[in-house]
């Protein structure tokens, strides 16, 4: 088992699942999760076999440079790692492609900006776009965007992290009816149950641990949203 010390090294090497839970308030999830991430050049390699990454899906508002740059900074926020798929198996990326042509619009010039920008600082300060970097490199680049020390960015750079952060947490955890947590796997990797519409009384009572219900809300009629589009 890994000291203190030695999991501050490998959390200051890139993010973690640690890390996310740390910031989300949700140490229970935390510890059940792991305590010692993985260095991000190992966690791909150390990806479980069953774990793949959804077939590509047609792009709504992105160019295909910019959703190659978003799958990539997806990956590093929430990595793939041995306890199972991250935000690139929950399509994050696509529910944040899907979610600016409704609710996020506001942020489609922020993400224009904010994304040519990080590849830019890439290039300045590692000397390759941003999707051509190794997984530590890319690290380095979104640490320096997370402590506010990359130039070239409007307001500036922190702000733009925590935007792509705070979206990529709402794909790796939404109702699958929005685009992201794809299988369930953001629900699966909290232990979230999953919309009950009727609770036994050996639940009520905390005897048995809840059987997952893996289904939108909105497969359930009382749910049911009216209109065309997203439903956003």
């Amino acid at each position: 088992m890994a000291n203190d010390s030695e999991d501050g090294r490998r959390e200051q090497a890139g993010w973690s699942r640690r890390h996310l839970f740390k910031q989300l308030g949700l140490a229970g999830v935390a510890a059940a999760v792991g305590k010692a991430p993985l260095a991000p050049a190992v966690a791909a390699a150390a990806a479980p076999a069953g774990s793949r990454a959804p077939m590509p899906e047609a792009l709504e508002t992105l160019t295909a440079a910019e959703a190659d740059m978003l799958e990539a900074i997806v990956a590093r926020l929430i990595p793939t790692d041995e306890k199972g798929p991250g935000a690139t198996e929950a399509r994050a990326a696509h529910y944040i492609d899907r979610a600016l042509t409704g609710p996020l619009a506001s942020s489609r010039g922020a993400y224009a900006a904010g994304l040519a920008a990080l590849d830019a600082y890439a290039q300045t300060a590692k000397g390759a776009a941003f999707t051509s970097l190794s997984a530590a490199d890319q690290d380095a680049v979104l640490s320096d965007l997370e402590k506010n020390t990359a130039p070239g960015f409007a307001p500036n750079s922190s702000a733009f992290f925590e935007l792509v952060r705070t979206h990529t947490i709402q794909g790796m955890f939404c109702d699958p009816y929005y685009g992201g947590n794809a299988n369930f796997v953001g629900w699966d990797l909290i232990g979230y149950p999953g919309i009950r519409m009727a609770v036994g009384e050996d639940e009520q009572r905390l005897k048995m641990k809840p059987q997952p219900v893996r289904r939108s809300a909105y497969d359930d009629g009382m749910f049911t949203l009216g209109g065309g589009g997203h439903g956003h």
